[in-house]
């Protein structure tokens, strides 16, 4: 018999990871719950599309990726988040998310009648902070003292990347000194910082966007979230790609360069937030999507490639072991199995039967191996 018991596999993983688990826009409801999620932390996700951005990047339609055609008034705002924190458990860590466009570019007057909308459940202690995206040119310390006033804990700057080719391409309007700029006042102002990274952008490389993910856990990123590029209609990424300047990541592409990303976001204690964009009806039935690594399961997908490569060692070729007998983690079983159960099939090469077992004791990506 061979006992193996790791907490650091060949894909050098740190043993903790964090998932925030969030309310899709679309269906209320419904909360996102994947397998690997233990964190029970919720945020309610108001989307503001395309407010005050001062330019459109090339990838971006945020009608067509949120689903969304206008912001939302602040009546609909409460209505929203009263009619969410009915679905959330008491007890539950809770947040209020102004997501899209660029809130602090927005009238000072618009953000202060969104930010004061919410106040009533900061107060009453049912919601415990307040997160918000923006873009890392719209922050300063005037912006930052407001936004504090209003208990606002955690800002994300959608970064996208930090090579300086990649961000003129892809239209940004900002340089890569401003990111940093701005994640260090967010950080030296006492807020949590999120950094929002892109793969696959005009002018990427996988040696680009692993620069990019080192840059962002090097600029004291508390959290991250990983989108492939998708080419959506009526944006400037559609003419280049129908005119053969610009060809999208195949799915494999993608999956395999978020699992080269995803373990050092781990191992430097980097919460990824989301990896994949959020399926709106546009993207669900295609009719906003032109081309471009979507899937509904994508972050599933690349949980299950990074467990492949784990178990891709366990492999053997001269004959069948009887019994392979795999303890992992609570609540990794099912990406450890994998998608569409691919990583059990794998090892079914090499032995007659795969048992999977969970384990309190264990944590992220540990395990126990004991074959017979």
């Amino acid at each position: 018999m061979l006992n193996l018991h790791t907490t650091c596999t060949g894909a050098n993983l740190s043993p903790v990871f964090f998932v925030q688990k969030s309310i899709p826009e679309t269906h209320c409801p419904k909360l996102l719950s994947l397998p690997f999620m233990k964190l029970r932390h919720y945020t309610i996700p108001v989307f503001i599309p395309e407010e005050a951005c001062p330019n459109q990047c090339v990838f971006c339609n945020q009608h067509r990726i949120a689903g969304a055609e206008c912001a939302p008034s602040v009546e609909e705002v409460i209505v929203k988040v009263n009619a969410l924190l009915l679905t959330i458990p008491e007890g539950s860590e809770v947040e209020i998310g102004f997501f899209g466009g660029n809130f602090t570019g927005i009238p000072v007057g618009e953000q202060k009648a969104y930010l004061e909308s919410v106040q009533q459940y900061i107060q009453s202690g049912r919601v415990q902070g307040i997160r918000l995206s923006t873009r890392p040119d719209y922050i300063n310390k005037e912006i930052l003292d407001f936004l504090k006033r209003y208990k606002v804990t955690s800002i994300e700057l959608g970064a996208q990347s930090l090579d300086d080719e990649v961000l003129k391409l892809a239209g940004r309007g900002h340089t890569a000194a401003q990111v940093q700029e701005a994640a260090k006042m967010i950080k030296e102002n006492g807020f949590k910082l999120g950094l929002q990274m892109m793969i696959g952008l005009p002018g990427d490389t996988a040696e680009k966007s692993l620069f990019t993910a080192k840059e962002i856990i090097r600029l004291g990123a508390d959290c991250t979230r990983i989108y492939p590029t998708l080419v959506i209609k009526s944006t400037e990424l559609e003419h280049l790609y129908h005119e053969g300047k610009y060809q999208p990541l195949s799915l494999e592409e993608a999956i395999s360069r978020v699992a080269d990303l995803v373990p050092l976001f781990i191992e430097a204690d980097v919460k990824i937030l989301r990896i994949g964009l959020h399926p709106s009806e546009g993207l669900l039935d295609r009719s906003s999507l032109v081309a471009g690594p979507f899937e509904v399961a994508f972050g599933e997908m690349v949980f299950s490639e990074i467990w492949k490569r784990i178990f891709s060692t366990m492999i053997f070729q001269n004959g069948k072991r009887n019994l392979l007998t795999l303890t992992i983690a609570s609540g990794m079983r099912n990406p450890a199995i994998g998608y569409k159960a691919l990583n059990k099939t794998m090892l079914l090469e090499s032995f007659r039967k795969v048992v999977f077992a969970e384990s309190d004791e264990l944590k992220g990506f540990e395990f126990h191996a004991d074959t017979v």
